[in-house]
């Protein structure tokens, strides 16, 4: 039961990754008007934007400028790769 005034504060968490790097590297991350700013800024930039809490929730224990860690290669992969499907103009779906 959410009290009022205890409504859901919105989080995000920026990615960012360079084919230097071993994995994505979280860049930024806030809550309530700071993650508003970083859904902004994306949005500004033609940045896709993916709303999962549950992602969310745990890429928040990750520290900024750290690279996520092991056990959510698989996830972030398949949500890169469902992105770059989007983006090329394919079926979101795989075949």
């Amino acid at each position: 039961m959410t009290k009022p005034g205890n409504e859901h504060v919105r989080e995000a968490i920026a990615l960012a990754y360079r084919q230097t790097d071993a994995a994505p590297r979280i860049v930024a991350k806030g809550k309530g008007l700071v993650a508003e700013e970083i859904i902004a800024r994306a949005k500004e930039h033609g940045v896709f934007v993916h709303e999962s809490p549950e992602l969310v929730a745990l890429l928040t224990q990750v520290d900024i400028d750290q690279h996520i860690p092991p056990q959510l290669y698989q996830a972030i992969a398949e949500l890169l790769a469902w992105l770059y499907r989007i983006e090329h103009g394919e079926s979101p779906l795989p075949r």
